[in-house]
C-alpha cells in the first residue's frame, strides 16, 4: 500500500521525483524554533521558515502526520504521509542547571537572613531547571523568607537564559543543623594507633551524631583502639586509650624510689599499660608481683614499701 500511494504521488501533474521533500523522523534541535528544514529534508527556498516553537530544553515533542500534512501544505512543499505512522520527534538538547549553584546561591542569601553557615539544607522535591546546552544562565531568587524559629524558608528561583524564557521555580524547605565529627577513612584494628590519614573531619545532622563521638582529629590522632573500626565510623571517645608503653610480657626495668635512695630490678609485665597506667609487674629474681606505674617504654616506677600482691 505504501509503495502504491508514492507511486499515485508522483503520477500527480507538475510533481517530479526530484520536487518531492523527504520527512525527517528525529530532528534535533538547538534552536528556541522549529524550522521546515528540522522536519523536511528537500524543503526548498522556503527551509528555513519557522514553523512553531521548540520543545523545552531538555524536552522532545512528537509532530503528527496530519500537522506535518499542513505545515507542508502551508509551506509549498510536495510531501504527504504515506501512513499514520509518518511522524517527526523534536528534541531539544539540555543540559541541568548545576544543583550546586542553586544551593550556593539560596545559602547566601538565607545566610544574609540569619542560617547558620554549617547548616544543611533540604529541598524536598526540587529538579534542577534544564536549560539550552550553551546558554549564558543567570540565576536569581525573589521573594524569600527565612523561619529562624523552625528553621523553614521559601523563595522563587528565577532562572535566565539565552533561548528560553525566563523561568520561575518555587522553593521550600527547611535548614538542619550539623555537628563535627571524626570519622574512619579505613577500617582499622584491635589496639591500632590511629595516624592523620587514617581519619577525616566530616559534618553530620546533628539527630544521628551519637553522644561521646569525637568532634577534633586532635582527640583521635595518637590513641589506641579499645576495639576494631569500620570505614566511615565515628571514633568514640570511649574506645580511645593512650597507646601502650608497655606490652604484655615484655621485660622492664623496675625503678623504686624512696626517701635518700633509689634502686632498679628487672622484672616481667603481666599486662598491656599506656603512660601513667598502673601494671602488674613480676620481679625476676624474687618471683614477687607488685603493682608498678608505666612511666615510658620499657620502665616502671615501683612505690617504695609496695607489698606483694602475689607470687
Amino acid at each position: 500500500m505504501r509503495a502504491l500511494l508514492l507511486a499515485a504521488a508522483l503520477l500527480l501533474p507538475g510533481v517530479a521525483r526530484a520536487d518531492l521533500a523527504v520527512l525527517r523522523p528525529l530532528a534535533v534541535v538547538e534552536d528556541s524554533v522549529i524550522r521546515l528544514s528540522d522536519l523536511f529534508d528537500g524543503a526548498g527556498a522556503n527551509e528555513g521558515r519557522v514553523v512553531g516553537p521548540a520543545p523545552a530544553p531538555g524536552r522532545r515533542i512528537v509532530v503528527e502526520s496530519a500537522q506535518l500534512l499542513a505545515i507542508a501544505r502551508g509551506s509549498g512543499v510536495v510531501w504527504r504521509p504515506l501512513t499514520a505512522a509518518d511522524t517527526v520527534v523534536v528534541e531539544r538538547p539540555g543540559r541541568a542547571v548545576p544543583r550546586d549553584e542553586v544551593m550556593d546561591l539560596l545559602r547566601g542569601v538565607l545566610g544574609r537572613m540569619g542560617l547558620d553557615p554549617l547548616a544543611e539544607l533540604e529541598l524536598p522535591g526540587f529538579q534542577s531547571p534544564m536549560v539550552p546546552l550553551a546558554a549564558f544562565v543567570q540565576l536569581a531568587l525573589e521573594q524569600t523568607v527565612f523561619e529562624a524559629a523552625t528553621n523553614r524558608f521559601a523563595g522563587t528561583l528565577v532562572v535566565v537564559a539565552e533561548g528560553m524564557p525566563t523561568l520561575r521555580v518555587r522553593l521550600a524547605g527547611r535548614a538542619v543543623s550539623t555537628a563535627a565529627v571524626v570519622v574512619a577513612t579505613r577500617r582499622l584494628g584491635l589496639g591500632e594507633v590511629v595516624a592523620p590519614g587514617d581519619l577525616r573531619l566530616v559534618r553530620q545532622r546533628v539527630e544521628r551524631v551519637r553522644a561521646g563521638l569525637a568532634s577534633d582529629p586532635g582527640q583521635v590522632v595518637g590513641k589506641a583502639l579499645r576495639r576494631p573500626m569500620g570505614e566511615g565510623v565515628g571514633f568514640a571517645l570511649a574506645d580511645l586509650s593512650a597507646p601502650p608503653v608497655i606490652e604484655k610480657n615484655a621485660v622492664v626495668t623496675m625503678l623504686v624510689e624512696g626517701p635518700g635512695m633509689s634502686m632498679s630490678a628487672q622484672g616481667r609485665a603481666m599486662a598491656p599499660a599506656a603512660r601513667g597506667e598502673t601494671v602488674p609487674v613480676m620481679n625476676l629474681s624474687s618471683r614477687t608481683v607488685v603493682e608498678a606505674e608505666a612511666i615510658g617504654p620499657g620502665r616502671v616506677r615501683v612505690a617504695f614499701g609496695s607489698v606483694p600482691v602475689g607470687r
